[in-house]
């Protein structure tokens, strides 16, 4: 009888383990994918731990989570703003209004539509005359065009707005007027309804009312309404502390005001150690700030690469800028890293791709390693200076070797923490 009592627990034990394991995997992929669809892998532990992630998100970061039948969408929301190293990867400002365009178009469709009828769609609202004023304009009578409305459908596939039923995207591009490939959509309109993670829609607006710039638009439309308390006021602070701390690879508290300064260094044991046993995520604390490091990789969207020819580049100047953190703690001019770049191309270039040896690659390669050490917070950028942040001290390289596939060599470098 005592046996059958032990084992019985032992499986309880386990089967609360699995659960919790279930709870966390589910928290990490809204957190990765905040627009879900049901056939994500995660989809159903989301549907079953549906109750304990709305009331989990909502008292650490204020995101609300809604889930329906064939989908979830958690609203997150940014506590930064003006962070410009976020959005899709090779989306600007005329693709964000190409992809709102697009939504649009689909939200008065019918059930399925064709990419050549979106796009024809697409051209009327785009010829707008607020648009034009703007020095907006879009055609589709060049492959380049119709290739920026390929690469709107493809980011609306990847979240399942849309869903191919038949035809080729590719095959679009090429034609014109009638000639060439198209293909044909079914259109989610749940998955549609919750691309928006705005407090407030746009068009709620009236046109005399409406914010007059980019800053104040983007506040406007995730401004949450907030108690006239101490309570209220450190309530906010939290969940703008929370969302950072989930969402920005670290938080510098040389960045923050006086007064959320003085909030964060009293509360970042508590909150670091709240969010590190729901998300898996390991706390890091440092002199210089906090992060919440993901040791495993799966939910870290920018991650500091170790292949490749940009992964190599990208390598070889994070150690160079840390070398010269350390050495000086001075800015550093991009004019500097395009010459580091070149000297280094005089010992690895023979493993880089051609074009990278190419007169002038230098400068592509230095925007390259820029760009991916900004978005992961390793650095700052100001005009022409480069400022080497105190994140980068953690990187190191190891010693680097030469990797052989189908018959051409590349550099592979080692990275420790």
């Amino acid at each position: 009888m005592r046996k059958r009592r032990l084992e019985s627990h032992a499986i309880g034990d386990r089967q609360a383990q699995h659960r919790q394991e279930e709870y966390r995997d589910a928290v990490r992929a809204l957190l990765m994918r905040p627009l879900m669809t049901s056939d994500h892998p995660n989809f159903s532990a989301v549907r079953r731990h549906a109750d304990r992630l709305r009331t989990w998100f909502a008292r650490e970061t204020g995101w609300p989570l809604a889930i329906e039948r064939d989908c979830a969408r958690l609203y997150k929301r940014p506590a930064d703003l003006s962070d410009a190293t976020r959005g899709l990867p090779g989306f600007d400002r005329r693709r964000y209004v190409l992809l709102c365009l697009a939504a649009a178009v689909l939200e008065r469709a019918e059930p399925q539509i064709t990419l050549r009828v979106l796009g024809d769609r697409l051209l009327i609202l785009a010829g707008e005359p607020a648009l034009a004023e703007r020095g907006f304009a879009f055609g589709l009578e060049n492959a380049h065009e119709r290739r920026e409305l390929v690469a709107v459908c493809r980011a609306l596939l990847d979240w399942g707005v849309i869903a191919r039923v038949a035809g080729d995207e590719d095959a679009y591009v090429l034609g014109h007027e009638g000639r060439g490939g198209d293909a044909l959509y079914d259109i989610h309109r749940r998955v549609l309804a919750g691309l928006l993670a705005a407090v407030r829609g746009p068009s709620t607006w009236a046109p005399e009312d409406a914010p007059c710039d980019l800053d104040q638009r983007l506040a406007a439309l995730v401004a949450e309404h907030q108690p006239e308390s101490d309570e209220g006021r450190r309530t906010a602070l939290r969940h703008q502390f929370s969302r950072s701390l989930l969402d920005d690879p670290v938080i510098y508290f040389d960045e923050l005001d006086a007064e959320n300064r003085a909030y964060f260094l009293n509360q970042r044991g508590l909150l670091a150690t709240r969010l590190s046993e729901d998300s898996g995520l390991v706390a890091e604390q440092r002199a210089e700030g906090v992060a919440l490091v993901d040791e495993t990789g799966d939910l870290t969207d920018v991650a500091l690469p170790a292949e490749g020819t940009e992964s190599h580049v990208t390598l070889l100047v994070a150690r160079f800028l840390a070398n010269r953190r350390r050495e000086s703690g001075d800015a550093v001019t991009e004019a500097e890293i395009v010459g580091f770049i070149r000297t280094a191309a005089a010992r690895y270039g023979q493993y880089w791709r051609k074009s990278a040896r190419e007169p002038g690659g230098e400068r592509e390669l230095t925007e390259a390693a820029l760009s991916r050490l900004a978005m992961l917070r390793l650095i700052g950028r100001e005009e022409d200076a480069v400022h080497p942040l105190p994140a980068l001290a953690r990187i190191g390289l190891g010693e680097a070797t030469v990797k052989t596939q189908g018959g051409e060599e590349s550099i592979q470098l080692g990275m420790f923490p």
